[in-house]
């Protein structure tokens, strides 16, 4: 027998590492519930060329790299070359200089508790100006998504409805409906939550939407989430078709465009809230631009992350029909029970500050560009004994409310 040569012990080296690679995967979805999976070489070559066609497209060259304490890489990729002007309509186009901000826009005496700070610039790292910050995405990253396709998107079944549970998807939220509204305001409680498994997540987020709970769903997101590790991270989401071909998280298709040189989404949150002990706040804000009519992003303490274009979208192209606060899990009911995964602090709202998740300060942005306070807010949670949603009315908070929950326990199972 002739020894193959390098190249070829190479290329076979890595073929045999995904196979082992995917087959902890298979594992994984088989004690998820998945049967009859079957994996042979040829289907992993080619999941493998796949997956590297993807990183080549979505990790931009950087005019430096910056390594996070938590292991993440930041690029500092030339703004014009980010992956939002990937789109027809933005190519060979450069970001948007920023919009006025809606009156009434200010920092409230009592925002003294930002987790602003994000852990790759700790130290003090930072990019070059004319350049934004993206974590780079890595194999680990993309395998943990059903497929290479679907990376990047939320399932299918993620469009919420107030009045049920989708998909396994479960809420404890806030909401106004009914008018028109062009953005919202909130600042948001910042915890670490235990997620039982790679599959579920737990998230803390505004939802400003548009149409129906049907095909035409439109939505723009933003808030922290838990996701395969032990960090809440910052993020976004938008769709047009209800999370089925368009949208994604972050920066992971042509969409939105970052025009901020300090943030960096997808990155780490710091610090985090602690049961009985420090309790920290992201304030984020979306708004639709008057005169352009994009959506903008702001995060923390008057940081403009940057703006959805307005062409995205169907509906939001002219206005949101409702708006949500609140928390998002998703239950897989991996051991036939349901999950323990948590939302928010991961105790229920009965227990107060310290103890409990809050979002407060809640307002929405109106046809005059000008954040209101909220009128016929209601609040309500798809299974109260496994997360549940307390709302309130005060001089300092305004409209707040505790929300969140241990998910499995004597009362849900």
């Amino acid at each position: 027998m002739v020894a193959p040569s390098p190249p070829a012990v190479l290329v076979l080296s890595l073929l045999l590492l995904h196979v082992a690679v995917i087959g902890k995967c298979a594992a994984a979805a088989a004690a998820a519930g998945a049967v009859n999976v079957t994996f042979r070489p040829g289907d992993e070559l080619r999941r493998y060329r796949r997956v590297q066609a993807l990183l080549r497209r979505l990790n931009k060259p950087s005019l430096r790299t910056i390594q996070s304490p938590d292991g993440d890489v930041i690029d500092c990729v030339p703004a014009h070359l980010q992956p939002a002007f990937d789109h027809p309509r933005l190519r060979g186009q450069r970001p948007l200089g920023p919009p006025a901000r809606p009156s009434g826009h200010h920092r409230r005496p009592n925002d003294t508790a930002d987790a602003g700070a994000q852990l790759w610039a700790v130290s003090g790292a930072s990019c070059p100006e004319g350049s934004v910050p993206v974590r780079r995405i890595t194999e680990a990253d993309v395998l943990r998504a059903s497929s290479a396709r679907r990376f990047g998107r939320a399932p299918t079944a993620r469009a919420r409805r107030r009045d049920s549970v989708s998909g396994g998807h479960e809420h404890a939220v806030g909401y106004v409906a009914g008018d028109e509204y062009y953005g919202a305001r909130a600042s948001i409680n910042v915890w670490a939550p235990t997620v039982s498994t790679p599959t579920e997540f737990s998230l803390s987020q505004i939802w400003v939407i548009g149409g129906s709970f049907g095909n035409d769903l439109n939505t723009i997101e933003a808030g922290w989430q838990l996701y395969g590790d032990n960090s809440p991270r910052f993020f976004t989401y938008w769709t047009t078709d209800a999370y089925q071909t368009t949208g994604c998280y972050n920066l992971l298709c042509s969409g939105f465009v970052q025009t901020n040189s300090r943030i960096a989404m997808g990155a780490a949150i710091s610090p985090t809230s602690g049961y009985k002990g420090g309790q920290f706040d992201i304030s984020l804000l979306i708004w639709k631009d008057p005169n352009h009519g994009n959506w903008w992003l702001e995060f923390g303490s008057g940081e403009l992350v940057g703006y959805w274009p307005s062409f995205l979208f169907s509906h939001l192209a002219s206005h949101a029909s409702m708006v949500q606060f609140g928390g998002e899990v998703v239950d897989t009911r991996a051991d036939g029970a349901h999950t323990a995964t948590q939302m928010g602090s991961g105790h229920f709202p009965g227990e107060g500050f310290g103890r409990s998740s809050y979002f407060r300060n809640l307002e929405v942005v109106d046809w005059d560009n000008s954040l209101i306070p909220l009128t016929t807010f209601h609040v309500t949670a798809d299974h109260p004994n496994c997360y549940d949603i307390q709302g309130g009315v005060n001089a300092v908070w305004g409209n707040y409310f505790y929300y969140g929950g241990p998910g499995r326990n004597v009362r849900c199972t």
